[in-house]
């Protein structure tokens, strides 16, 4: 296969071809065939001028891939995304390549399945959730359609740094079907079911003794472990998931400062994706909050770059 022939499949072709739902399923899927993500490759982070170059190469089944993104942090002010990259999907057994996909799409997809598959399984489906969610970038955007694939929301509350993209973001809410959808600030957390976190930041956005009990926070803006979006209070008095022992320990600032402070031990975290999406089902939520707390792996790219490939050649 020359590299003229390479399929390509832009951002409009990976938004297309796989919907949330469709995103969520491909990642249980490699689960339940008993894919071990604590033997996923880590992920290598190389500085560069402009940000940060992440590679992040997985292979499982007949199927074998790598992504190869850029972290841009000065492309906002140039009106550019500051995630951009592409992901190469290989053949497994010969390791030829298959397809190039947008890198930036692949993650937009893949990241809000992985919170939606966490929260399918850790929130009582009995009735709809009030949600307030932190960012207004597109892993937000992306966070509240995948949620609509699993659960039923009764709000959302956007808290966001710009206004004027909060309620861009609210608007959107709105016009998915969700009944209430508005901005508002980080002591919503108080009433809310389910707190989705999607920023750049690097220190805790709210106080975490205000979390109600038998509520899920969910974080996926960091993988460094140096930075956080939820605080030790929360993280203390918490039910704690991950996608693996193995990247969490060793990317989860979240998780990894707390147990710096002496808050906590490695033998806090509750369990894994993995322990989800195959155990016999957990309980009602009950007196304390479930933190999943998620870096993003190799092997949650690859599952979903394939199903993109496989929706594209039918």
């Amino acid at each position: 296969m020359t590299a003229d022939a390479l399929p390509y499949l832009d951002a409009a072709a990976v938004t297309r071809l796989l919907a949330p739902a469709a995103a969520v399923e491909a990642l249980a899927e490699v689960l339940r065939e008993g894919l071990d993500p604590e033997t996923c490759p880590a992920r290598s982070a190389v500085p560069v001028p402009a940000g940060e170059l992440l590679l992040m190469p997985a292979a499982s089944g007949s199927w074998a891939g790598v992504k190869i993104a850029g972290v841009a942090p000065g492309n906002a002010a140039l009106g550019l995304p500051r995630i951009t990259g592409s992901y190469l999907l290989l053949d497994g057994a010969t390791l030829r390549p298959r397809a190039l996909l947008d890198g930036a799409a692949l993650t937009a997809l893949r990241t809000p399945a992985v919170s939606a598959l966490a929260i399918r399984h850790l929130t009582a489906r009995e009735r709809p959730l009030d949600v307030v969610l932190f960012g207004s970038g597109p892993q937000a955007y992306g966070h509240v359609d995948a949620l609509l694939a699993v659960r039923k929301l009764a709000s959302v509350t956007v808290v966001g740094r710009d206004r004027g993209r909060a309620e861009g973001l609210a608007a959107y809410a709105r016009g998915t079907g969700v009944p209430e959808a508005r901005t508002g600030t980080a002591e919503a957390v108080a009433g809310a079911d389910l707190v989705v976190c999607c920023t750049t930041a690097r220190r805790p956005l709210f106080d975490g003794r205000l979390v109600g009990p038998g509520a899920v926070v969910v974080a996926v803006g960091s993988h460094e472990p140096d930075a956080r979006e939820t605080d030790t209070a929360l993280v203390r008095r918490s039910e704690v998931w991950v996608e693996a022992r193995t990247a969490a320990l060793r990317e989860a600032g979240d998780l990894l400062i707390p147990e710096a402070e002496g808050a906590i031990g490695p033998g806090h975290l509750t369990g894994t994706l993995a322990d989800l999406v195959r155990g016999p089902g957990l309980p009602v939520p009950g007196h304390a909050p479930r933190l999943f707390k998620s870096v993003g792996m190799a092997w949650q790219d690859l599952a979903v770059a394939v199903a993109v490939h496989r929706a594209a050649t039918g």
